[in-house]
């Protein structure tokens, strides 16, 4: 059994998401929760409003010039949109496609990322889609995936798939007293829901969201699944070796603790001893390291080596370039993939096929 030191996140997100998750103090939660519950009738009375303006036609919907497949989510982050956007790209290159990537970029990781992937294709930012979509068409592509597009409403899709995790258990809580954006019945607008599931310890969770969408009226058809680690490789995306020893995890994700237990599944086999373990240094969403921040994390890990995510390596690693070989050599990365079986992938095959048509 591995043990696990979280240095929790500093500053106003660590102290949201630990009251969202439970974890602040019970009498910061109580006020917190003063705070926040008026706040948030406030939040769902626009998004109504907003919804039925959408709804009933009064607010401007734009078409595009090619079809657009969005891959959203209800919460904010950590339902693993990026490497679902990834597997999706691929099976649109696979049917004989150009797919772009299309995302308003709020986190530089997310592009750098898919710009890795799939060198060959445009990786568009934009703010306001339609102008993505529509650079992507004067580009010769066919298909536009846009990232985080399920709110971003003025912009007409034809499918719509959502993403919910167990990380965000119901029932839902709306902004700023939980981390949703909209409430469960949004999902009658989309085309599919996806849960994704990253660990065993989920899926009791995830089968009662399912359940709890599938008991809801006008529901779309909604699966499950999983993102499962990969092969461990280096920052610059090359099959490396499994970090031994003492570890410490170095994150700026949604969900840094689903990252902690990934490492402790993949892990070489003595690193799973009592006196071995994997500290977790947890950066807020979307962090951009300075190289400054780079040289205290080299040094808080001391002879241990660290391990991130992809998101993480892609901006670490000219910082590590700039610093020397010997800092590239101390990171190994897990990379999240796609897992599904055949009758998941079969279904959103007919999905694309019926968006494409």
């Amino acid at each position: 059994m591995t043990c696990l030191r979280v240095a929790r996140r500093s500053g106003l997100e660590g102290a949201v998401r630990a009251y969202w998750s439970g974890e602040s103090p019970r009498l910061v939660s109580a006020g917190l929760s003063l705070l926040a519950a008026p706040l948030s009738v406030l939040f769902a009375t626009g998004v109504r409003i907003r919804n039925v303006l959408f709804d009933r036609g009064w607010l401007t919907v734009d078409s595009p010039p090619i079809p657009v497949v969005s891959v959203g989510n209800l919460a904010v982050g950590g339902t693993g949109k990026t490497p679902v956007s990834r597997w999706l790209v691929d099976l649109l290159i696979e049917r004989g496609q150009r797919p772009a990537i299309v995302a308003r970029g709020f986190g530089e990781d997310e592009l750098l990322l898919h710009r890795r992937w799939h060198p060959d294709i445009p990786v568009i930012r934009a703010p306001r889609r339609i102008e993505g979509v529509r650079a992507a068409a004067a580009r010769g592509c066919t298909v536009a995936v846009v990232d985080d597009g399920f709110q971003h409403r003025a912009l007409d899709r034809t499918l719509d798939l959502v993403l919910l995790s167990p990380a965000h258990p119901l029932p839902i809580r709306l902004l700023p007293r939980g981390p949703f954006r909209e409430p469960l019945r949004s999902l009658r607008r989309a085309h599919g829901v996806l849960v994704t599931v990253k660990s065993p310890d989920e899926n009791a969770t995830a089968d009662g969201i399912l359940d709890e969408v599938r008991s809801m009226p006008g529901h779309p058809p909604a699966r499950l699944l999983s993102l499962l680690p990969g092969p461990w490789c280096d920052l610059e995306g090359r099959p490396a070796s499994p970090p031994a020893g003492p570890l410490l995890a170095l994150t700026s994700v949604a969900q840094p603790g689903s990252f902690v237990s990934l490492v402790e599944s993949r892990s070489a086999p003595e690193a799973s001893r009592t006196d071995r373990g994997v500290e977790l240094l947890a950066f807020p969403d979307h962090h951009p390291y300075t190289p400054a921040e780079l040289g205290r994390i080299l040094e808080t890990a001391g002879d241990r080596m660290l391990v991130t995510t992809e998101k993480d390596a892609v901006k670490l690693l000219p910082l590590c370039e700039e610093a020397g070989a010997a800092a590239v050599e101390r990171f190994r990365v897990l990379p999240l993939e796609v897992s599904v079986g055949p009758r998941v992938e079969d279904w959103v095959q007919s999905l694309l096929d019926e968006a494409l048509s």
